[in-house]
């Protein structure tokens, strides 16, 4: 069984200043989630799956740090992400008007912002981020990579950090763990705490990462035009890469909700491009067909056909380009063959990236945001907010080694996705 417990720094001794709200109601450290609530019926009553339980995220009454005398500091790490600034402005609004803590930091350019090279920070307030909620990028800057843990600790006690919020992906929790490592061996009382961010959606333990709707509606324009292009052409075939290095989420859904996607190719399913059932013959059959085709593709899929070399400075395997190349395969294979025909190549990750969170996942950093406060000022580290069944909750960050999220091949957004495209389970 997996270990959910959540590592705390000490006792907490100062009363919660949300006692001034009438009939206020705090989460009781003993108030815990199910992993998997459902049950198996049986004749006598029924038995649970698993007896695993997450801590559910809220404020406690009592606190470790005395919120008034506290330095905070937040940092953004990785790639950019719809939401980046709508949870910057939830923190410091959380921090500043709710718990009355006025030193709050922003580390620019992510953890390198927290080298010995690094600039110095922003001094945040609410003026400052007031009017960012609804902006994309981010406020602070990002990067990838990191300097030595050691270093950034040095420097976190050098500040007088009380409490770090990390806001990033699988590399950037990596980092938080080793940060939290490394507080612990120094028996420093400074709080780490994750706010998971990925637009491909496949952190363990959190149903929908921040950014996710956004990344999803910005797609499904992406392939509306690219089915605007195709029928603009006799036997056009509009190609959409996505993102998605090893997780399909985003393409996947995206391919249901515009529902005018006739191929789509994840990570998790393997397909060929020759054969009687490879992706080249099923296009030319629904050429033949309907004399139009849009193809949407995932940045990882069919990493066997193409090969990166190297890694980024995050740590992960640089992929082949895999939209070039079925561009490259499928203008060739189509040109050998008496009949017109065009290709429009799309890929707007970086449009997606940046562009402005909508509604929905503004109100979704908000509540990231203030869970996180919540947990940081309780003295609670080595964590992340997660998102299951519906509830926030802690999850230690430790429970992330060695697991990803990804699109169950035989689930039911796969199965979604084949009934709204026509596409067999298998291409090859």
């Amino acid at each position: 069984m997996t270990d959910f417990s959540i590592d705390q720094l000490g006792v907490c001794q100062y009363p919660n200043p949300l006692h001034r709200l009438l009939n206020f109601s705090y989460r009781a450290e003993h108030e815990r989630l199910l992993l998997q609530p459902e049950v198996h019926c049986q004749d006598s009553g029924f038995a649970l799956q698993t007896t695993e339980t997450l801590e559910l995220a809220g404020p406690r009454e009592l606190l470790f740090f005395e919120a008034s005398k506290t330095r905070a500091a937040i940092v953004t790490c990785g790639g950019l992400c719809p939401g980046l600034n709508a949870v910057i402005r939830g923190l410091v609004m959380q921090l500043w008007h709710v718990y009355g803590c006025r030193d709050i930091l922003g580390i620019r350019y992510g953890y390198h912002g927290l080298g010995n090279q690094g600039s110095e920070p922003l001094v945040l307030n609410p003026d400052l981020v007031s009017g960012i909620k609804a902006n994309g990028g981010t406020l602070l800057g990002s990067s990838r990579g990191t300097p030595a843990t050691p270093e950034l600790v040095d420097n976190l006690q050098k500040r007088k950090i009380d409490m770090l919020f990390v806001i990033g992906g699988d590399g950037s929790m990596r980092g938080a763990e080793a940060l939290w490592d490394e507080v612990r061996a120094r028996s420093a009382a400074i709080s780490i705490i994750g706010i998971p961010k990925t637009i491909d959606n496949d952190i363990p333990y959190v149903r929908r990462t921040f950014g996710f709707d956004t990344a999803v509606a910005e797609a499904v324009k992406a392939i509306n035009v690219a089915n605007i292009e195709a029928k603009g052409m006799p036997n056009g075939v509009g190609l959409v890469k996505l993102m998605g290095r090893h997780a399909g989420f985003i393409t996947a859904t995206a391919c249901v909700a515009s529902g005018n996607a006739n191929f789509c190719l994840l990570p998790e399913v393997p397909f060929s491009l020759e054969g009687k059932a490879g992706l080249l013959a099923l296009l030319e059959q629904r050429l033949a067909n309907r004399h139009h085709a849009v193809v949407v593709v995932a940045e990882g899929a069919g990493q066997d056909l193409v090969q990166g070399v190297g890694q980024d400075a995050s740590g992960n395997a640089k992929l082949g380009d895999i939209g070039s190349y079925l561009k490259t395969r499928i203008t060739e294979h189509f040109s050998k063959l008496p009949m017109p025909f065009g290709l429009k190549y799309i890929e707007p990750s970086y449009l997606i990236r940046s562009a402005p969170p909508t509604a929905f996942d503004q109100l979704y950093c908000d509540q990231l945001a203030r869970a996180a406060v919540h947990a940081a000022m309780a003295g609670k580290g080595g964590m992340m907010i997660g998102d299951w069944n519906g509830r926030l909750t802690h999850v230690p960050i430790r429970a992330l080694r060695g697991q990803r999220r990804w699109v169950n091949p035989s689930g039911e957004l796969w199965f979604s996705v084949r009934e709204n495209t026509g596409q067999p389970q298998l291409m090859g």
